[in-house]
């Protein structure tokens, strides 16, 4: 009787699961992006329906454009390039009550070099 020769799978069930650990660890430090604001209130304040590119700004001076991660000398030109692909949309800039003030004016500033005139502030009715 011959010896039966055979593909040894060892090594490639090591493999396997080491690209398993490794897409567990990475899936762990993912996160959505996204910050949590507190908007102010305000007596007129109104519900807007269409689409906007929104700008939110967390009360650590983060900020965001479109969900993504920005700089705050990078607003500009984020603006710039939304506001090109979508010129119907308007840009509202959601900060919370916290958020720096310096920032806030800085944002609705690049917003306006950016071209776009017409900048909405989010605020929240209060309840009364």
């Amino acid at each position: 009787m011959g010896d039966e020769t055979g593909i040894d799978l060892a090594p490639m069930l090591d493999f396997v699961l080491n690209l398993l650990i490794f897409f567990i660890i990475t899936a762990v430090f993912l996160k959505e992006v996204g910050i949590t604001v507190s908007r102010p209130n305000a007596s007129n304040a109104e519900k807007k329906e269409s689409s906007s590119i929104v700008v939110s700004i967390d009360a650590r001076g983060d900020i965001l454009v479109d969900r993504k991660l920005t700089d705050e000398r990078s607003v500009r030109a984020a603006i710039e390039r939304l506001h090109a692909q979508r010129p119907e949309d308007a840009v509202v800039v959601v900060a919370d009550n916290h958020a720096p003030t310096g920032i806030l004016v800085s944002v609705i500033d690049q917003v306006r070099q950016g071209g776009v005139m017409g900048v909405s502030i989010a605020a929240s009715q209060p309840n009364s």
